[in-house]
């Protein structure tokens, strides 16, 4: 039990070394001093994020299935993207994403509701995404990119939580965003 209120150690960053550049993210190469030892702890950078739960009149949410690379399969989540920009107020970026991969727009960003931020990958990369609630929403028109295949339905939010308890739905920002929904339904 001691053990568990121990303070951390300290650690100093004594060099940060940009190892790739990619189109969403950067790689870098951290080098520590941890708990009085030389380390090296890899560092990914992205701008950040934003998504959406949509909700319907009727209180049915709007989700998105899209293929992913990096699991190699389609995914059931809410509608999210990168902010363009880092300096781009991520509610900006939840009102385009809504309308781009839905169909679907709020009538402006004010329209939106914030939810929650959630940090996505603690142990090696600093992503933050904003998830917003969006209701009142009116039709418009998808405009995905050119390689982007996504498919929107509307679900029972009661469907999407046994979803996650299933395992079906197993998106970080997915998961956080509709449980947060759900638990602030029911205050």
């Amino acid at each position: 039990m001691a053990d568990a209120a121990r303070e951390p150690g300290k650690v100093i960053r004594k060099k940060r070394e940009l190892a790739y550049e990619g189109t969403i993210l950067k790689v870098y190469r951290d080098f520590v001093e941890a708990n009085g030892r030389e380390a090296v702890w890899d560092y990914i950078h992205h701008d950040g994020a934003a998504a959406v739960v949509p909700v319907l009149p009727d209180g049915r949410i709007l989700m998105v299935r899209q293929y992913r690379n990096a699991l190699d399969r389609f995914t059931l989540e809410l509608p999210a993207g990168k902010v363009d920009s880092p300096d781009e107020p991520r509610v900006l970026c939840a009102f385009r994403e809504l309308a781009e991969e839905t169909g679907m727009r709020a009538e402006s960003p004010e329209a939106l509701e914030f939810l929650i931020r959630i940090d996505t990958t603690v142990a090696f990369c600093d992503e933050e995404i904003d998830i917003f609630v969006a209701r009142e929403l009116l039709p418009g028109e998808q405009h995905l990119d050119p390689d982007e295949e996504i498919a929107v339905q509307a679900y029972e939010l009661s469907d999407l939580i046994a979803r996650i308890y299933s395992g079906e739905i197993r998106d970080g920002k997915t998961v956080a965003g509709l449980t947060a929904y759900a638990l602030k339904q029911n205050r």
